[in-house]
């Protein structure tokens, strides 16, 4: 299978990164479909040419011509949904996701799936502070990460086109990992820092802090504005690697808490040095 703009996509699970796949990939000629929950959420993607049609029906027809299919949903509903439904799938279709963990979903669905059909699991790493299709935004991709997390289950021609639709969709760079490698790296590059944006924001709650607040706040804390079930669920399908990065990341706290204790200037301006040429090569890409 090549991905090309007649290769009929499905997307499954139309919120701000499933909007965010349907109008790049409709941006750049595909013809895409979906099912979503809500009528509503069509009928938005409709008005702004997002997509071709919608259902929030589980369209049989619709399934069996699907070439590719990506699914946007939350891990567990994206794992049920496969059991339940991939009898309706043609024989050699491909399906994708953008699940945030992998270890615990990937090989469930492997293993659960027909042997003729294929999954290559998929990370983008990108999205927006808040929820649904009305905040779907491909410029996201612009300068950001995708990643492709195959095993030994998947062909060549599938990570491929997995990586094939990541530059589709205007990524800047595309890495591979395993499922494992994947879940260690997320815990302290994503998972450890919506755990700290949550836990400043609740760690002084004296009134008319915002009056007064600065922009190094604000950026420091924009991830607070969380959806809390779908981080939860991915914080304790994660949980062992993403305890080891908040250990981590108390003593490293602890050890700078103890320098400030005692006047260490010095010891506190290495550490700040070290995080200021660090921080340069988490830079974006800029195309």
């Amino acid at each position: 299978m090549k991905l090309d703009k007649n290769t009929k996509i499905l997307i499954i699970g139309l919120g701000v990164i499933g909007g965010s796949y349907a109008k790049a990939l409709t941006d750049k000629g595909y013809c895409v479909s979906c099912i979503t929950k809500e009528e509503s959420d069509i009928k938005y993607a409709l008005e702004r040419g997002m997509i071709s049609y919608g259902t929030t029906e589980v369209d049989e027809e619709l399934i069996k011509n699907s070439e590719l299919i990506i699914f946007a949903l939350y891990p567990t509903t994206f794992v049920d949904w496969v059991a339940k439904y991939q009898h309706l799938f043609t024989k050699g279709v491909l399906i994708t996701d953008v699940t945030g963990v992998k270890s615990s979903v990937v090989y469930k669905v492997q293993d659960i799936l027909r042997e003729d059909v294929e999954y290559i699991p998929a990370h983008p790493m990108a999205g927006r502070e808040r929820s649904g299709v009305e905040y779907a935004d491909p410029s996201v991709f612009a300068g950001a990460n995708y990643i492709v997390t195959p095993t030994e289950k998947n062909s060549r021609e599938a990570i491929r086109l997995c990586r094939r639709l990541g530059e589709e969709l205007g990524f800047a760079r595309i890495s591979e990992l395993t499922p494992e490698a994947h879940d260690e790296m997320i815990a302290f590059l994503s998972q450890l820092t919506h755990c700290i944006a949550v836990v400043l924001m609740n760690c002084n709650d004296s009134e008319g802090l915002e009056k007064y607040t600065g922009d190094s706040f604000r950026d420091l804390t924009r991830i607070a504005k969380i959806n809390d079930r779908m981080w939860s669920e991915l914080f304790l399908m994660n949980k062992d690697a993403l305890l080891r990065e908040m250990d981590r990341f108390i003593e490293e706290f602890t050890e700078f808490r103890t320098y400030l204790a005692n006047e260490d200037g010095k010891r506190m301006r290495e550490k700040m040095r070290a995080s200021a040429q660090r921080r340069t090569l988490f830079d974006k890409i800029v195309k």
